[in-house]
């Protein structure tokens, strides 16, 4: 099976916002929770794309390491031009936890790459902008955007807060000293000057070259630069979904005329020179599919374990669901009165036909307990917590808030792949699970990050 693109993701609501950006351009792409058998990739059929879905970005080093060198040899036994190792938009990380330096190392080592590793700062459909090598994030898609050591949420994220805007600088923290940037009013220039610039960039930059990112019109430049370079020998590219979208923004640029193209939408993956004047791509149907979708009206399930502002607005305003609160005291309680309580409470809930909200709560600021708590644990601890509910009882629906939250939920059920259903919010997407057992194939599930989605995310899932 010939591979167009390869990715790796380091966390599952990233994994499947690159799953959506490849499936809704028309390519045959599946999304696999480990190193699919291939019994797995025989039930997947011919694919265009492949990736795998891990838990990198909230990894300490030596456990990154083993997953990365797991996933390593079978990423280059694709044969996949382009092998992305997909990063969070936000590139929050550091030299301990889901290091992005760490990753681009051993990556490096194991699939034998050459001396051309591009960066892509920036995606613009989700309000994240890299200029002049720094990047900028939006609060909320379509937001203001604010310099992301300056941003509200990122610069206080309680695990790899963002104290750097400069992605040069914030990676060299992470043992990428060299790193050269391609800024984006180069990319008025003719392709012949813009080649002999990364050529020299590739020399300046062993550890990497940066692009910037600040609309969509600069995905096919880069794309382009990628693809030339990856079809001459693999190469691994790093970032976040607009890796795919530059690619796959280069790969349309391409198209034979009069060849199929996808009908226009406002998703952000735009063609052109100006900024201001590309046409867009996208699928325009997103909604008819969800519904379509659908495989039989009832209550959905939805948990939260995300701490981020704008997902406790997005609860606050769900007010079609049944709203369940889980103290941390409670959720760590394994065994305990108070534990089986809050499963019981959810399980009648949905008997009862209510959509439920299910959301971890702090308590007070400056709890000793809560402050020791690592939220991998916090996040593990809410996935055993929906695998006991799934064991009984199966929603219509199933929502995931927050990255940590997302990755190890789905890790603790017995599930192996996903496919792309349609797109609730920009960066949110619907799938569908593809488990051995037959109580979750088949299930639709909504991962959602904490910074993502609009205020009404949760109610759109709602059937």
């Amino acid at each position: 099976m010939a591979f167009k693109l390869a990715f790796y993701a380091d966390d599952f609501t990233g994994a499947t916002d690159t799953l959506a950006t490849l499936a809704r351009q028309g390519q045959r792409a599946m999304l696999f929770l480990r190193v699919p058998s291939d019994q797995e990739l025989a039930h997947a059929g011919p694919l265009d794309c492949v990736g795998i879905a891990g838990a990198a970005r909230s990894m300490q080093n030596q456990d990154q390491t083993a997953e990365l060198e797991t996933v390593a040899a079978y990423l280059k036994g694709t044969g996949a031009p382009v092998i992305h190792y997909k990063t969070c938009s936000t590139f929050d990380s550091s030299a301990q936890v889901g290091s992005i330096g760490l990753a681009v190392r051993v990556l490096r080592k194991n699939l034998k790459t050459g001396g051309f590793t591009p960066i892509v700062g920036g995606q613009p459909n989700l309000g994240r902008y890299c200029v002049f090598s720094n990047l900028f994030a939006a609060f909320q898609t379509g937001a203001e955007a604010f310099r992301i050591d300056r941003h509200p949420t990122m610069s206080r994220h309680p695990v790899t807060p963002m104290r750097e805007a400069d992605l040069r600088h914030h990676l060299a923290e992470q043992g990428l000293a060299e790193i050269s940037a391609v800024q984006y009013p180069s990319y008025e220039k003719s392709d012949e000057a813009l080649d002999e610039q990364v050529d020299a960039a590739i020399t300046q930059g062993p550890d990497g070259v940066l692009f910037d990112v600040g609309c969509p019109a600069h995905l096919p430049v880069i794309g382009r630069q990628i693809w030339q370079r990856a079809i001459r020998g693999q190469t691994l590219a790093v970032g976040p979904s607009s890796v795919a979208q530059a690619l796959l923004a280069h790969w349309q640029a391409m198209a034979p005329e009069g060849a199929a193209r996808v009908s226009p939408e406002e998703d952000g993956q735009l063609l052109g020179s100006s900024c201001a004047n590309a046409p867009s791509l996208g699928a325009a149907s997103d909604q008819n599919q969800i519904a379509q979708g659908a495989e039989t009206a009832g209550p959905v399930l939805v948990l939260s374990g995300s701490m981020s502002p704008l997902t406790a607005r997005q609860i606050e305003v769900a007010t079609s669901y049944l709203h369940i609160p889980i103290p941390v005291a409670d959720l760590l309680g394994a065994g305990s009165q108070a534990r089986a309580g809050i499963v019981k409470r959810i399980k009648q809930g949905l008997q009862a036909g209510r959509n439920v909200l299910a959301h971890l709560v702090h308590a007070e600021q400056g709890s000793s307990t809560d402050q020791a708590v690592d939220p991998a644990t916090l996040a593990r601890a809410s996935g055993a917590l929906l695998a006991e509910v799934l064991q009984t009882q199966r929603p219509a629906r199933l929502g995931l808030a927050g990255g940590d939250t997302s990755s190890l939920a789905i890790l603790s059920l017995d599930v192996w792949g996903l496919t792309y259903i349609g797109q609730i919010d920009p960066g949110v997407a619907l799938c569908r699970l593809h488990s051995n057992q037959a109580s979750l194939d088949g299930l639709d599930v909504m991962l959602k990050g904490g910074q993502m989605g609009s205020l009404g995310v949760f109610e759109k899932l709602a059937l």
